[in-house]
């Protein structure tokens, strides 16, 4: 027997009892009288943007007057017939050069202005990581208060990759300078539609 076997051996041996999950009803979570208003201010005060939309031809027009630098957009949206399909069998490297995401979010979360993404709605899992510019759309009835809701709503479901993303990307240093887009998108555009 190896040394790494040894060691799963005796993992698998010490294991402790499993614990029934708690009720998540019994928690005092918080819960906010409008989802809508908490989430844009906490997103935007991240460092994201709200952009309040009828129509999804609102997100090409969008895109084209606030990103006129930027060529290489790319969506997972098929009704957004202005923006390039992203090809799912992509090679993921080849992403590099995208400036533009524009990906649907299946729902968002109040408390801490997150959305939730699986691989059905970014279809290539670097994506929203890669992107310069990270644009999401989000249906205004599909907002939950906070995390333990959240929680609720994926606990039961099976993704193979799922991710809550709040904002563009940030870092900072011990002096506390906040840089954007250090490791990821420098802008987050959430288009919430009624």
């Amino acid at each position: 027997m190896s040394s790494r076997e040894k060691i799963l051996a005796a993992v698998k041996t010490n294991q402790p009892a499993l614990q029934q999950l708690p009720v998540l009803e019994q928690l005092n979570a918080i819960r906010y009288e409008d989802n809508f208003l908490q989430f844009k201010t906490v997103l935007t005060t991240i460092g994201g943007k709200v952009v309040e939309i009828k129509s999804t031809d609102e997100i090409i027009e969008y895109v084209k007057n606030n990103f006129s630098n930027h060529q290489n957009y790319v969506t997972t949206l098929p009704e957004l017939k202005e923006i390039k399909m992203l090809d799912e069998h992509l090679d993921p490297h080849f992403l590099e050069n995208i400036e533009v995401a524009v990906v649907k979010a299946l729902f968002g979360v109040a408390e801490n202005g997150s959305v939730w993404l699986t691989d059905d709605e970014i279809k290539i899992r670097a994506l929203p990581f890669i992107c310069q510019h990270l644009a999401v759309l989000l249906n205004k009835k599909d907002m939950v208060s906070n995390m333990h809701e959240a929680y609720q709503l994926i606990g039961n479901n099976n993704y193979d990759f799922g991710v809550f993303i709040a904002g563009p990307s940030k870092t900072a240093d011990i002096e506390q300078s906040l840089v954007l887009g250090a490791h990821g998108p420098k802008t987050m555009t959430v288009f919430i539609i009624s």
